[in-house]
């Protein structure tokens, strides 16, 4: 059930995606029903940006008079919260710029910006602001934006916000692909030989293999939405689910391994090695709290049809999501706090002191980075939190990694206690398997 919602999540987004280059038709009535909703909005930088508009039907553009109209984001923003009750013409006549839609194709040059800032783009008629109204064909059209590339050319469709990703993924993929390369083949031989880490190891390496296939998806989006501003919305669905997966195997994997801890000490169990993923009471905990992260990863991105991993966090689900890591983050280490100081071995509060450093980085670095990103300007909030969350997920897998396949550490630590580690090795496993 849970792949199945998370499958038709994936096929909505791509039916309702939408691209620098947009395509439609200007209607009357909406801009009417609607006259503050903009058409299009888009982060512009440099001295020779470029809104480039085709229409198909010039004389009904011509009878409607009909203009656009650009406001920049503060600006407009200024405007509304105004305490002055400006009428609607008013409001339009204070946009910075405007342009007459009168020509199949037209250009707006969008100049002297000091430093990258969102504009709002409105379509406005003769019917929009009066009251009378008569039926009339809707104007389409084919609306493309652009920002200077590096030699100054109005040919770049990425706004100031997206900059720069496309490069990220092309060197996070290509990462990928070398670490693969170098160290695929012994992670297999490893996880073949089903030792007692095997559990671990395989739920570990799905979440990153998801983690890879939407960096991978989203490299191939942006790929082709440098092209054409459209890009692959499948891809960029893709992307999202793959990392809404990954997310649910890394906390299900966190979460598991915690609670095993914690009751196992509660116990005082001396009995049947604990498994993590064999106790109900755990393992129950575990569901719940991933069923309620699923839940609101899939309502942030209804909330937003963009595609990215990860969003500004205005909206009601990205609030409780960020208080949910926190929440997690503050639990778990508070719970491996307690085994640690009461842990007397030197080599177990080391393996537990490293793996709460994973967990923290894992849960924190999403809030800890959209909270930093608030000080900075607009367009480079998106970045910050896209790239710092990566790298830093990618970094915690990597202690994970080492933590679970340290012949030093792991093992030794295993061999001396089977109540504390989730997976421990018996005495018919001990000179059996070796990495």
């Amino acid at each position: 059930m849970r792949w199945r919602l998370l499958w038709l999540l994936c096929a909505a987004g791509w039916g309702g995606a939408g691209g620098k280059t947009l395509r439609g038709g200007f209607a009357s009535a909406a801009a009417r029903l609607e006259p503050w909703r903009p058409v299009a909005r888009f982060q512009f930088h440099g001295d020779h940006a470029v809104l480039c508009v085709r229409i198909k039907n010039v004389a009904v553009a011509v009878t409607k008079e009909a203009r656009l109209h650009l406001f920049q984001a503060q600006e407009w923003q200024k405007l509304q919260n105004s305490i002055q009750d400006h009428s609607c013409t008013e409001k339009f006549s204070k946009a910075q710029l405007t342009m007459t839609v009168n020509h199949t194709e037209q250009n707006l040059t969008v100049s002297q910006i000091p430093y990258p800032e969102t504009w709002y783009v409105f379509y406005v008629d003769k019917f929009t602001c009066e009251e009378n109204y008569s039926e009339s064909e809707d104007i389409q059209f084919e609306m493309i934006l652009l920002n200077p590339d590096a030699e100054g050319n109005p040919l770049d469709h990425f706004s100031a916000g997206e900059s720069g990703l496309h490069e990220f993924f092309f060197l996070l993929v290509l990462a990928y692909f070398v670490t693969a390369c170098i160290y695929a083949q012994s992670l297999w031989q490893t996880i073949k030989k089903r030792g007692p880490m095997h559990t671990v190891l395989k739920v570990l390496t799905i979440a990153l293999l998801f983690q890879a296939g939407s960096a991978f998806a989203n490299y191939l989006h942006f790929s082709s939405y440098s092209k054409d501003g459209i890009g692959v919305p499948f891809m960029g669905s893709l992307a999202e689910l793959c990392d809404i997966v990954s997310q649910i195997q890394m906390l299900y994997l966190l979460l598991s391994l915690c609670m095993g801890w914690t009751i196992g000490r509660m116990k005082k169990s001396q009995g049947r090695p604990l498994q993590w993923d064999s106790t109900p009471t755990s393992t129950g905990i575990a569901v719940v709290v991933v069923v309620t992260q699923s839940f609101l990863l899939i309502w942030e991105q209804l909330e937003d049809t963009n595609h990215h991993s990860y969003h500004s966090h205005y909206g009601l689900a990205s609030g409780l999501l960020i208080g949910l890591r926190v929440c997690l983050a503050l639990s778990l280490a508070a719970g491996l706090y307690q085994i640690i100081t009461v842990e007397r071995s030197t080599l177990k509060r080391e393996f537990y002191i490293t793996f709460a450093k994973a967990c923290i980085l894992w849960f924190l670095c999403h809030p800890c980075l959209a909270t930093i990103a608030v000080i900075f300007r607009e367009y480079q909030r998106e970045k910050i939190v896209t790239i710092g969350v990566i790298l830093c997920q990618c970094i915690s897998m990597v202690i994970l990694y080492r933590l679970f396949l340290s012949h030093s550490l792991y093992w030794e630590v295993s061999s001396l206690s089977s109540v504390t580690l989730p997976l421990t090795v018996s005495s018919g496993h001990k000179n059996r398997h070796h990495f």
